[in-house]
């Protein structure tokens, strides 16, 4: 059975134009530093957020990890949101590699940080009772939510005040750039580093970039051969992520577009809560009144459509499902409350 599969824009599919790319691909050693294509990727991509370099890793995971241990050393600390990807969902790796102390807190509903509460967790430089404040991380989108441009102007201003650098986990910052009707350089200007994922909705098989100093992408390069990264004849892949910038950032749009409708549609179903935020980008969530996300991914799944088992419930639209799609996905979840 072919699923319709609402799980995550991870699921994607290479198009058939990516595959040819792909398939004829120039490739080299990128160890080396002699891959064309990798090269290429890198090039276009730190031009494409206004940066000096960029680096070409094998997941968003691995560009976060690589960021954080090319910014802060053993005993130094990042301050990050409590429910962000950097600090829940990459299983520890600043602890468990580089000896890094995260200070999470909590996020505020638009899913960014009161910087408020940010000041208050910086640590006192010098004292030797203390982990070291040297970074600041923020996401765009988190969980589709899209933080403002006045909110990250606002955070650059904080961080250059206090002495602290900034990253950005922007593994779907062309998301929140298509929404703000902006070049994505207007985001990323406000950041010493961002990462940017090519396998969500821009639809690539593989693979994040790393943006910023070119010094900077100097020292992440052992960093990404420490954590076994460099992966040789990578132009096979790094194509794939070429072509996704060049053709896929516009069509965005319509995964936003798709979003909206669902979220309209699960509004006129009174069994389920549509939660804040939902239809802003290309994520939905939903809490169900009745029953369970296990009954309902259950019975969605013997129809040919996928969700997660979580609650709230996650929706993910991306390239490989269209308006027929979300009709079949709303018709489920109405079968499935009224049987």
């Amino acid at each position: 059975m072919k699923y319709r599969d609402f799980r995550s824009d991870t699921v994607t599919q290479p198009t058939a134009e990516m595959r040819k790319v792909m398939a004829e691909a120039e490739v080299g050693d990128d160890v080396y530093k002699d891959d064309p294509s990798v090269n290429a990727l890198q090039d276009y991509g730190a031009a494409l957020l206004g940066k000096e370099a960029a680096l070409f890793a094998s997941s968003g995971t691995q560009s976060n990890l690589l960021a954080l241990l090319t910014h802060l050393g053993r005993g130094d600390e990042y301050i990050v949101g409590q429910d962000a990807h950097t600090y829940k969902l990459e299983g520890g790796g600043a602890a468990v590699f580089g000896s890094i102390q995260p200070q999470p807190i909590e996020m505020e509903a638009d899913g960014s940080l009161d910087l408020d509460k940010v000041l208050a967790r910086i640590k006192p430089a010098g004292n030797i009772h203390y982990a070291q404040t040297k970074l600041l991380c923020l996401e765009n989108t988190q969980d589709g939510k899209v933080l403002s441009l006045e909110y990250q102007a606002k955070a650059a201003a904080f961080v250059s005040r206090r002495g602290l650098r900034l990253h950005l986990d922007g593994a779907r910052v062309f998301n929140a750039a298509v929404k703000l009707g902006v070049d994505v350089k207007e985001i990323a200007q406000h950041y010493d580093t961002v990462s940017v994922c090519l396998s969500k909705g821009l639809g690539a098989p593989i693979g994040s970039l790393l943006c910023g100093p070119a010094e900077f992408i100097g020292r992440a390069i052992r960093w990404r051969k420490v954590l076994g990264g460099g992966m040789r004849q990578a132009g096979i892949v790094a194509s794939g992520g070429l072509y996704a910038l060049k053709n896929h950032i516009p069509r965005l749009a319509e995964d936003h577009a798709n979003a909206a409708f669902l979220t309209e549609g699960f509004r006129e179903i009174p069994e389920v809560q549509t939660l804040p935020g939902s239809g802003e980008t290309n994520m939905v969530f939903i809490s169900l009144l009745k029953k369970t996300p296990a009954e309902l991914a259950a019975f969605l799944k013997n129809r040919g459509v996928l969700v997660l088992d979580r609650n709230p419930v996650r929706i993910v639209v991306h390239l490989n499902l269209g308006r027929a799609d979300m009709r079949a996905l709303l018709d489920g979840v109405k079968e499935f409350f009224a049987g």
